[in-house]
């Protein structure tokens, strides 16, 4: 079946007139390959439209035409069963009618929810070949994963991750963003940014979660969990025991940073009289992390073998997540400030691995990115005081040892520095200066 011509025509107008809206700028880098089109990526309602809006808002506001910045919406209702025909016939019409525009600047071409329109591969790679567009796709985790993205355009597209807010973007959206550096506002400056910190590991990055209730909140992003699971996870991989699924994501979101052991998982499940075999967890595990519920970390290790042999950690993808899960009433601010540090790496681009020493001491992550010194972090809620407080020392010191060529952090959630000094090389960073730093 396909669409009417008229409706087409109507579409196309739409998308032509369509407003521009105010809308929080995030920091997300597109890469800098010319010839590549930009696949946006990440976990459901995390902004990859309003990311899509934002980069159509600053070519318009660089002079680039408005008829040469097409944005479609193709999870519309009236344009059910579109095909890929009917998407190139769009295309077609819209070269007609504003060809000059079109040979004036080129085209920039946002297909959102592409997945919905079958075969759109073979056209996105037509467009890449033919050159002269500027392109954009970006659609649900369900049908649109990093690995197919690779495999399916054929090294035409470069991935854009899209992750619920950062601090700083939680920071901008509620415009309450530093005018300068952490360390030059004044001690009532800094004490508010503490606080804000405190209120973004209890909230988290979601978009539509800032400002609500927590009652609102909690039933919202529950929700956002529950569709991930069921179309991301479930429906997509036909999974056959639900059950176990969602015993594993629960485990998994209500500890954070935590070693996923498939055995102490599978022996719980047993007992519980779950029948499920360990290499569908590992499954599980994997589908979770490809739908961008949980993010893991393996081992760091030169051998292949040791990454493999020892678990990995897992942590949500943003720290909102872990208060809905965590039902031992513990409070979860350190987990969930691991969590942010993480995402905050991944955001910036480093590859990040967890210590484990000689001695067995750990430490949170070592990060490295391109040829640059790699960075060895350690994250603890106090600046010092308790047994924890020489436990992560001692952990960070002999890592160094192991890592002469790190740059070891130790990064707290207060803004105390400590008064006792650091080992040599180890530098202290309060938690909301580093998440607000440009790296």
């Amino acid at each position: 079946m396909t669409v009417s011509h008229d409706l087409l025509r109507l579409k196309l107008a739409e998308s032509l007139a369509a407003e521009h809206r105010t809308l929080t700028q995030r920091d997300v880098r597109l890469p800098g390959i010319p010839g590549k089109a930009f696949a946006v990526i990440g976990v459901r309602r995390s902004g990859k439209t309003s990311f899509l809006a934002q980069c159509r808002a600053e070519r318009l506001a660089a002079g680039r035409p408005p008829e040469a910045q097409l944005l479609l919406s193709l999870e519309d209702e009236r344009i059910a069963g579109l095909t890929v025909e009917d998407l190139g016939w769009v295309l077609e019409e819209h070269a007609r009618q504003f060809a000059q525009q079109r040979a004036a600047g080129g085209l920039t071409l946002y297909l959102d929810e592409v997945q919905t329109v079958p075969g759109w591969e073979g056209l996105v790679r037509r467009l890449m070949d033919q050159g002269g567009v500027e392109l954009f796709v970006s659609g649900s985790s369900a049908k649109l994963l990093s690995r197919e993205v690779a495999t399916s355009l054929r090294g035409r597209a470069m991935e854009v991750l899209v992750h619920p807010f950062s601090f700083r973007e939680a920071l901008r959206h509620a415009g309450a963003e530093p005018s300068k550096p952490f360390e030059r506002l004044s001690a009532a400056g800094r004490a508010a940014i503490d606080q804000r910190l405190r209120h973004y590991l209890a909230v988290g990055g979601f978009p539509e979660a800032q400002g609500a209730t927590p009652r609102d909140r909690a039933a919202l992003l529950r929700g956002y969990v529950d569709v991930v699971v069921l179309r991301d996870v479930i429906e997509r991989h036909a999974v056959s025991n639900p059950l176990a699924l969602r015993w594993i994501e629960r485990q998994l979101l209500a500890n954070p940073g935590g070693p996923f052991s498939v055995k102490k998982h599978y022996d719980t499940l047993r007992s519980q009289g779950v029948s499920v075999g360990k290499d569908t967890l590992h499954e599980y595990l994997a589908h979770l992390e490809d739908a961008f519920l949980v993010r893991t970390v393996a081992m760091h290790s030169a051998s292949e073998r040791q990454r493999m042999v020892n678990p990995r950690k897992a942590y949500p993808v943003d720290p909102g997540l872990i208060a809905l899960f965590e039902r031992s009433g513990r409070t979860h601010q350190g987990r969930a400030l691991e969590t942010a540090i993480l995402l905050e790496l991944e955001r910036r681009a480093f590859e990040v691995a967890y210590v484990r020493t000689s001695a067995d001491y750990e430490v949170d992550f070592l990060a490295q990115r391109g040829s640059e010194p790699p960075l060895l972090i350690q994250a603890c809620l106090e600046s010092e005081g308790d047994q924890t407080w020489t436990r992560e020392l001692r952990a960070l010191e002999a890592a160094q040892s192991a890592h002469p060529e790190a740059r070891p952090f130790l990064i707290t959630l207060d803004s105390v520095p400590p008064s006792r000094p650091l080992p040599d090389r180890v530098t202290w960073v309060p938690a909301a200066r580093w998440l607000l730093e440009e790296m």
